[in-house]
Protein backbone atom coordinates (compact mmCIF):
# COMPACT_ATOMS: atom_id res chain seq x y z
CA UNK A 1 0.00 0.00 0.00
CA UNK A 2 1.94 2.93 -1.04
CA UNK A 3 -0.39 5.51 -2.84
CA UNK A 4 -3.03 7.75 -0.60
CA UNK A 5 -5.81 5.71 -1.85
CA UNK A 6 -4.89 2.65 -1.05
CA UNK A 7 -4.21 3.34 2.50
CA UNK A 8 -7.65 4.89 1.71
CA UNK A 9 -9.29 1.61 0.83
CA UNK A 10 -7.77 -0.31 3.42
CA UNK A 11 -8.80 1.73 6.11
CA UNK A 12 -12.09 1.74 5.20
CA UNK A 13 -12.05 -2.05 4.70
CA UNK A 14 -10.93 -2.22 8.40
CA UNK A 15 -13.56 0.26 9.48
CA UNK A 16 -16.37 -1.80 7.66
CA UNK A 17 -15.30 -5.58 8.20
CA UNK A 18 -13.91 -5.42 11.42
CA UNK A 19 -16.15 -2.16 12.75
CA UNK A 20 -12.42 -0.43 13.69
CA UNK A 21 -12.46 3.14 14.72
CA UNK A 22 -11.03 5.34 11.95
CA UNK A 23 -7.85 6.53 14.79
CA UNK A 24 -7.17 2.77 15.40
CA UNK A 25 -7.27 1.73 11.31
CA UNK A 26 -4.91 4.37 10.50
CA UNK A 27 -2.92 3.27 13.53
CA UNK A 28 -2.62 -0.52 12.33
CA UNK A 29 -1.60 -0.01 8.60
CA UNK A 30 0.93 3.14 10.05
CA UNK A 31 -1.52 5.31 7.88
CA UNK A 32 -1.39 9.25 8.98
CA UNK A 33 -5.10 10.36 9.95
CA UNK A 34 -4.85 13.63 7.60
CA UNK A 35 -4.67 11.61 4.22
CA UNK A 36 -8.11 10.34 5.21
CA UNK A 37 -9.55 13.48 5.49
CA UNK A 38 -7.80 14.93 2.32
CA UNK A 39 -10.11 15.82 -0.15
CA UNK A 40 -8.65 16.83 -3.84
CA UNK A 41 -9.10 20.46 -5.25
CA UNK A 42 -8.02 19.74 -8.58
CA UNK A 43 -10.57 20.90 -11.26
CA UNK A 44 -12.11 18.23 -13.25
CA UNK A 45 -10.41 17.47 -16.22
CA UNK A 46 -12.63 15.44 -18.18
CA UNK A 47 -13.04 17.64 -21.46
CA UNK A 48 -9.52 18.21 -21.60
CA UNK A 49 -8.49 14.29 -21.33
CA UNK A 50 -11.46 13.47 -24.39
CA UNK A 51 -9.38 16.22 -26.18
CA UNK A 52 -5.75 14.99 -25.52
CA UNK A 53 -7.34 11.36 -26.48
CA UNK A 54 -8.53 12.81 -30.07
CA UNK A 55 -5.97 14.67 -30.42
CA UNK A 56 -3.52 11.29 -29.90
CA UNK A 57 -5.53 9.59 -32.03
CA UNK A 58 -5.76 11.95 -34.94
CA UNK A 59 -1.89 12.55 -34.43
CA UNK A 60 0.31 9.48 -33.84
CA UNK A 61 3.40 10.89 -33.98
CA UNK A 62 2.94 13.90 -31.92
CA UNK A 63 4.15 14.19 -28.28
CA UNK A 64 2.81 15.43 -25.16
CA UNK A 65 4.50 18.61 -26.17
CA UNK A 66 3.39 19.38 -29.44
CA UNK A 67 -0.31 18.18 -28.34
CA UNK A 68 0.15 21.09 -25.80
CA UNK A 69 0.86 23.75 -28.42
CA UNK A 70 -2.04 22.13 -29.92
CA UNK A 71 -4.37 22.39 -27.27
CA UNK A 72 -3.16 25.86 -26.40
CA UNK A 73 -4.36 26.81 -29.37
CA UNK A 74 -8.02 25.81 -29.22
CA UNK A 75 -8.51 27.84 -25.95
CA UNK A 76 -6.71 24.84 -23.34
CA UNK A 77 -5.17 26.70 -20.17
CA UNK A 78 -2.80 24.38 -19.25
CA UNK A 79 0.47 24.20 -18.19
CA UNK A 80 3.46 21.34 -19.07
CA UNK A 81 3.58 19.04 -15.77
CA UNK A 82 -0.54 19.13 -16.09
CA UNK A 83 -0.28 18.02 -19.44
CA UNK A 84 2.29 15.39 -18.79
CA UNK A 85 0.52 14.15 -16.19
CA UNK A 86 -2.76 13.34 -17.98
CA UNK A 87 -1.12 12.35 -21.05
CA UNK A 88 0.93 9.27 -18.76
CA UNK A 89 -2.54 8.57 -16.83
CA UNK A 90 -3.98 8.10 -20.26
CA UNK A 91 -0.83 5.97 -21.04
CA UNK A 92 -0.65 7.81 -24.27
CA UNK A 93 2.74 7.35 -26.29
CA UNK A 94 4.32 8.22 -29.04
CA UNK A 95 5.07 4.63 -30.70
CA UNK A 96 8.55 3.98 -31.38
CA UNK A 97 9.95 3.39 -34.77
CA UNK A 98 11.09 0.32 -36.12
CA UNK A 99 14.31 -0.73 -35.50
CA UNK A 100 17.06 -2.42 -37.91
CA UNK A 101 15.82 -5.40 -39.64
CA UNK A 102 17.98 -8.43 -38.55
CA UNK A 103 18.09 -11.67 -40.02
CA UNK A 104 14.69 -13.55 -38.51
CA UNK A 105 17.23 -17.32 -38.59
CA UNK A 106 20.85 -18.62 -39.83
CA UNK A 107 21.26 -17.79 -42.67
CA UNK A 108 21.78 -20.27 -45.70
CA UNK A 109 25.65 -20.46 -47.27
CA UNK A 110 25.89 -19.32 -50.69
CA UNK A 111 26.58 -22.13 -52.75
CA UNK A 112 30.09 -22.28 -54.43
CA UNK A 113 29.74 -21.29 -57.97
CA UNK A 114 30.81 -24.66 -60.33
CA UNK A 115 31.45 -22.97 -63.84
CA UNK A 116 32.62 -19.84 -64.97
CA UNK A 117 30.35 -16.57 -65.25
CA UNK A 118 27.86 -18.15 -62.36
CA UNK A 119 28.50 -15.68 -60.05
CA UNK A 120 31.22 -12.44 -59.51
CA UNK A 121 32.42 -10.19 -56.97
CA UNK A 122 33.16 -6.57 -56.63
CA UNK A 123 35.36 -4.75 -54.69
CA UNK A 124 37.19 -1.69 -54.01
CA UNK A 125 40.72 -1.77 -53.38
CA UNK A 126 42.59 1.30 -52.09
CA UNK A 127 46.72 1.35 -51.29
CA UNK A 128 49.02 3.99 -51.64
CA UNK A 129 52.59 4.29 -53.31
CA UNK A 130 55.50 5.31 -51.64
CA UNK A 131 56.02 8.39 -52.87
CA UNK A 132 52.58 8.75 -51.12
CA UNK A 133 50.00 8.78 -54.18
CA UNK A 134 46.89 7.03 -53.84
CA UNK A 135 45.15 4.49 -55.94
CA UNK A 136 42.14 2.73 -56.05
CA UNK A 137 40.87 -0.87 -58.18
CA UNK A 138 38.20 -1.75 -58.94
CA UNK A 139 38.17 -5.74 -58.28
CA UNK A 140 36.32 -7.66 -60.44
CA UNK A 141 36.55 -11.75 -59.84
CA UNK A 142 34.46 -14.89 -60.94
CA UNK A 143 34.09 -16.65 -57.60
CA UNK A 144 34.74 -20.02 -59.62
CA UNK A 145 38.40 -18.71 -59.73
CA UNK A 146 39.16 -19.58 -63.54
CA UNK A 147 37.79 -16.31 -65.15
CA UNK A 148 40.46 -13.53 -64.00
CA UNK A 149 43.62 -13.80 -62.65
CA UNK A 150 46.45 -10.76 -62.26
CA UNK A 151 49.26 -11.17 -65.08
CA UNK A 152 52.67 -10.89 -63.58
CA UNK A 153 53.94 -10.63 -67.08
CA UNK A 154 52.45 -7.96 -68.10
CA UNK A 155 53.39 -4.35 -67.58
CA UNK A 156 50.87 -1.88 -65.73
CA UNK A 157 51.92 2.05 -65.93
CA UNK A 158 51.64 2.80 -62.48
CA UNK A 159 54.55 5.12 -61.44
CA UNK A 160 56.97 3.32 -64.06
CA UNK A 161 56.64 -0.10 -61.84
CA UNK A 162 56.42 -3.42 -63.45
CA UNK A 163 52.85 -5.38 -62.52
CA UNK A 164 55.21 -8.44 -60.58
CA UNK A 165 55.92 -5.53 -57.85
CA UNK A 166 52.40 -4.72 -57.55
CA UNK A 167 50.46 -7.57 -57.44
Amino acid sequence: MVTPAAKREAVAHLKGAHEMSERRACKAIACDRMTMRYRSRRPDDRVLRERLRALARERRRFGYRRLLILLRREGFGVNHKRLFRIYREERLMVRKRGGRKRALRMRAPMPVPLVPNGRWSLDFVSDQFICGRRFRILAVFDDCGSAWRPSPTRRFRAQGLPASSIF
